[in-house]
């Protein structure tokens, strides 16, 4: 049986130092999962220079192309979800930086049910790794005994950047859920004998990259929630996150080149000449106060009884009124700050 994972000194410069995290990331991976591909020691020292990451890429993808000539394929890594695994990153890795560097919180805890499959709507802000998902998933997950399941959009799973920083498979092994229709309506499927909760963003990248000047400002829902709560019969829980606009600030959106780069957003701001210096700084974000205000459950199909004809034009018209809700809530306690 693998011991837990220690933190020695080297893992808390790691924390402080920003470059770090992508490095505290795969070490743990590494730790835990066998993975002959992945970043080794030196390559891990140049993270930490300026520049160095591009050097370490190059020095890994030579390394993996002399070892695919002179040796036979490496072992495949299972890729399934590990609640072992994911158990043990939440206690190890994110709870140090959600506690102490997010200093993240849950507020009105009564509003959260005790058991049964869910459906987490959040609003979702930030223009970076989605730290304010991340940490709500660990906030719940010490709160209930839960199977907890981000919605993520695809480029997490497979876009060629993602790939190299972050080891093959982590999103999948730690329970990420693809943003597809197929993959949402089989995670929300009544049929699983567990229940389950699912972190999902109505916003969508809409939320992600509205940028700096339109913090605070909730982007259309999609109301795709909607229709498998009130297909399946899972439960809402409408959360408010306050703070999530700060974890990038002073960002843009500059959309052809996302698309040029085969990205859903490409964010720029003051930080992204650091970046650029720092790749192994995309897992990092700036220094904020995560606070996630919980809203009473909902029940949408309590409320309504559509039918095939009239079920679109409802379940619109029911995420714009959460929208309009979840909009009060983030001016109400912005008002009070």
């Amino acid at each position: 049986m693998t011991q837990p994972y220690r933190f020695g000194w080297f893992d808390w410069f790691c924390l402080w130092y920003p470059p770090g995290w992508l490095i505290l990331f795969n070490r743990h991976w590494q730790h835990y999962k066998p993975d002959e591909g992945g970043w080794r020691w030196l390559e891990y020292g140049l993270f930490l220079l300026p520049g160095g990451f591009y050097l370490a890429l190059l020095l890994r993808w030579l390394r993996l192309k002399v070892r695919s000539l002179v040796q036979s394929p490496a072992t495949i890594l299972n890729t399934e979800p590990d609640p072992v695994y994911q158990k043990a990153f939440q206690q190890e890795i994110l709870t140090p930086i959600v506690s102490r560097y997010f200093r993240a919180t849950l507020l009105d805890v009564e509003n959260l049910p005790e058991k049964g499959s869910l459906i987490v709507a959040m609003n979702h802000a930030g223009m970076c790794f989605p730290w304010d998902f991340v940490s709500l998933g660990l906030l719940l997950s010490q709160q209930r005994d839960w199977q907890i399941q981000p919605l993520a959009h695809p480029i997490f799973f497979d876009h060629p950047w993602l790939m190299w920083w972050l080891p093959k498979g982590w999103t999948q092994v730690l329970g990420g859920v693809r943003a597809e229709r197929q993959s949402f309506e089989a995670a929300t499927n009544a049929s699983h004998a567990e229940p389950r909760v699912l972190l999902y963003a109505p916003e969508g990248w809409r939320g992600l990259s509205k940028g700096w000047q339109q913090r605070y400002h909730l982007a259309t829902f999609d109301p795709s929630f909607l229709r498998l709560s009130l297909r399946d019969r899972v439960p809402v829980l409408p959360i408010v996150c306050i703070g999530s606009e700060s974890l990038h600030p002073l960002t843009v959106n500059i959309p052809w080149l996302a698309r040029w780069l085969g990205m859903p957003l490409f964010p720029l701001s003051p930080l992204v000449l650091v970046f650029v210096l720092f790749p192994s700084m995309g897992v990092w974000a700036r220094r904020t106060r995560l606070q996630y205000y919980i809203q009473p459950v909902e029940q949408p199909w309590k409320q309504v009884q559509p039918n095939g004809k009239t079920q679109a034009r409802l379940t619109y018209q029911m995420a714009e009124a959460l929208r309009s809700r979840l909009q009060t809530v983030i001016e109400k306690v912005r008002s009070k700050e």
